[in-house]
């Protein structure tokens, strides 16, 4: 039996997107489904990052407040950044005041800007599952934080010198940009959008 519940609106949704306002757009409209592009994948790989240890609810209603101090997450911009600009960021109080975090996000941009456009959004998609491989989960119980997948690419990030990227924030980044469809069985917004897999893993990019 699913556990997905009534809406105000009568839709049934994944119990979590009924816990608190915010988190019924962000069900509906964003999280599972495909995100692409460089930029807006290096943004929810760093937002996934200083998630780590905090509810995502904490990062969600700051995420104006992210994108304003890191300039909409562009890498170029980002991997321009000095030490005095990760001291206005640890004086930010519209963000999450963590200097290994935010070191994190800004030597990722650093090792990023040196790959060749569309590189990260390639090698992010090409650990998507096939979709026929997964069971459609019933339950929250069924809903995995790890799989081989998000390990793999956990790996792969981490290789090419990506810090703050485990397999359970690589797992998190794969939910919300659709690489996997975790929306409960009876969810009104399971399949919405298509998932599945896209190029074939590698271990590098091509680079510039």
């Amino acid at each position: 039996m699913s556990e997905a519940l009534a809406g105000p609106d009568g839709a049934l949704r994944c119990p979590w997107a009924l816990s608190t306002e915010d988190y019924v757009a962000y069900h509906d409209e964003e999280w599972g489904r495909p995100v692409h592009g460089d930029d807006a994948l290096y943004e929810r790989l760093c937002l996934e990052a200083f998630q780590s240890g905090l509810s995502w609810i904490t990062i969600l209603r700051r995420r104006e407040g992210f994108r304003t101090a890191f300039a909409g997450f562009r890498i170029a911009d980002v991997a321009a950044f000095t030490d005095t600009d990760k001291e206005r960021l640890l004086a930010d109080p519209g963000i999450i005041r963590n200097r290994a975090k935010i070191d994190a996000t800004v030597a990722n941009a650093r090792v990023l800007s040196d790959w060749a456009p569309g590189d990260l959004d390639n090698l992010i998609w090409s650990y998507a599952p096939d979709p026929a491989t997964r069971a459609v989960p019933k339950t929250l119980a069924d809903v995995p934080a790890v799989t081989d997948e998000s390990t793999a690419l956990s790996k792969a990030l981490k290789k090419q010198g990506i810090r703050f990227v485990g397999p359970t924030t690589a797992y998190a980044l794969m939910q919300a940009c659709g690489l996997v469809d975790d929306h409960l069985a009876d969810c009104t917004v399971r399949g919405a959008a298509p998932q599945g897999a896209r190029g074939t893993a590698r271990s590098a990019p091509t680079g510039r």
